[in-house]
């Protein structure tokens, strides 16, 4: 009995420990995957409209010679640090789509979206920035839509400590359900209820 306890109370303490650490690193991301998840779920009755801006400049005659010597990859870094200093434009690691007469640059982003083309020869350059405003920012979040390699692997790092958040939280219950008569019948019902709705109203 002794040693029942013991080991009770050792896993008691780790369950603990571990529930709580994993509700702190999952406190905020938790809040906002849920409040974009309805806002997802909610897409069509949430309407905005779009803010377009459209950028047109001259390229420096000396970054000419840059550009029509490239014929594939990123645009110049000279190019590219004139352009985030003149438009703000973050423009490392994109690849062009190169043609004689013109570079073409997709520059998608959470939130919205920009494209960029510069014609090698004239150094004439063009660019449309797409603002669609801060619920569609947080929505791609949420759907690591455009957010680059740190995000994704911000999302499974997540994903892995609300795992651990809800596993620890199943541990707790098993070792509490003697005194909490309820655990298992609630528990049930939340499994048992999103089936029932994917049977009876998916169609």
């Amino acid at each position: 009995m002794a040693v029942n306890k013991k080991r009770k109370a050792f896993w008691l303490k780790q369950l603990h420990q571990w529930h709580w650490v994993t509700s702190a690193i999952c406190l905020i991301s938790l809040l906002l995957f849920s409040i974009t998840g309805i806002t997802l779920n909610h897409a069509n009755d949430i309407t905005s409209e779009p803010g377009i801006e459209v950028l047109e400049g001259q390229l420096p005659v000396d970054l000419l010679p840059l550009l029509a010597e490239r014929q594939s990859g990123e645009l110049p870094m000279p190019v590219q640090q004139w352009l985030a200093a003149k438009w703000g434009l973050a423009t490392a690691g994109k690849e062009a789509e190169w043609a004689p007469d013109e570079a073409y640059l997709a520059l998608p982003r959470p939130g919205g979206d920009a494209w960029l083309t510069i014609n090698p020869v004239s150094g004439e350059a063009m660019a449309e920035v797409t603002d669609r405003g801060w619920i569609a920012f947080f929505n791609d979040l949420h759907k690591g839509r455009h957010t680059g390699v740190a995000w994704s692997w911000f999302i499974d790092i997540f994903a892995v400590a609300s795992l651990l958040f809800a596993l620890t939280g199943l541990g707790l219950m098993m070792l509490h359900a003697k005194r909490r008569p309820a655990t298992w019948p609630v528990t049930l019902a939340g499994l048992v209820l999103p089936w029932l709705l994917i049977l009876f109203f998916m169609h």
